[in-house]
């Protein structure tokens, strides 16, 4: 049976903690599905992780349909997530609408958007059509320009102005919160005042769920991750010795054998 979002206040409402987890195409997602992940998020981060774009700002609405698709088909049971790229609904609500709609159209189950303020009104109006929206709230990578960079947000004063914008995305219609990148006590805070599902990044232990890019858990991404991230596997060093082997076993002769020709 697939996860709705009344399961996730369902969760909330007893304290189970649940997981989500980004996925960009079908056989990923399906990877993802069976392991029993009950939300997939097609995040607006394909556009570092797999578009090669500096930041998310990059990435068009049709690029993410074109991913929503694939995870559509590879996802059987998880509550699927359509992140709305920068300038999908900043525009009008008329925008925000019409993009939101050709997610569920393609085979997602709900949409989600950055930012409080200006889009709350959004969350809003989506609602009142019976479109399911996440929040998003803290680091919001779509606003990078504007913070100044990836940064912790949420401290001092700014928190109480994150707890109000969560207050009023609640009240709006969001189905759940995700906060990214604050500091944990504000995670909990958010948690406890507020009664949506929240999930978290960077947000603390407090939060109802948590969210990693798949790339980075199973250790994918270059580099160095953030403090947020842990990687559960190491997968880009064992991709890379299977591909050295493969090209020293054709170029010795000892592969294909009589094993994998043909008769």
């Amino acid at each position: 049976m697939t996860v709705t979002i009344h399961d996730l206040a369902q969760w909330r409402a007893r304290g189970q903690k649940f997981a989500m987890v980004t996925a960009y195409d079908a056989l990923t997602a399906r990877i993802v599905d069976d392991a029993g992940i009950p939300v997939i998020l097609v995040g607006d981060s394909v556009a570092n992780v797999m578009l090669g774009y500096p930041t998310t700002v990059q990435v068009t609405m049709d690029e993410m349909l074109h991913h929503a698709r694939a995870v559509a088909r590879g996802a059987r049971e998880a509550l699927l997530v359509g992140d709305m790229p920068f300038g999908s609904y900043q525009a009008s609500t008329e925008d925000a609408i019409r993009n939101a709609s050709a997610f569920l159209r393609v085979g997602m189950h709900c949409v989600k958007l950055e930012g409080g303020g200006p889009s709350v009104d959004v969350v809003r109006a989506l609602a009142e059509r019976g479109i399911p929206v996440m929040g998003h709230l803290g680091l919001t990578p779509q606003s990078v320009n504007a913070l100044g960079g990836y940064k912790v947000q949420g401290r001092g004063d700014a928190g109480d102005r994150l707890l109000a914008d969560a207050h009023a995305l609640a009240d709006a219609g969001a189905f759940s919160l995700v906060l990214e990148c604050v500091p944990a006590e504000l995670g909990r805070r958010v948690t406890d005042e507020v009664g949506t599902p929240t999930i978290g990044i960077g947000a603390g232990p407090h939060t109802d769920g948590q969210v990693l890019v798949l790339q980075d858990l199973l250790g994918l991404t270059p580099g160095p991750a953030p403090r947020f991230v842990k990687r559960y596997a190491d997968l880009a060093s064992k991709m890379s010795e299977a591909l050295q082997r493969f090209a020293k076993e054709v170029a010795e002769g000892a592969y294909p054998t009589d094993a994998e020709s043909y008769r």
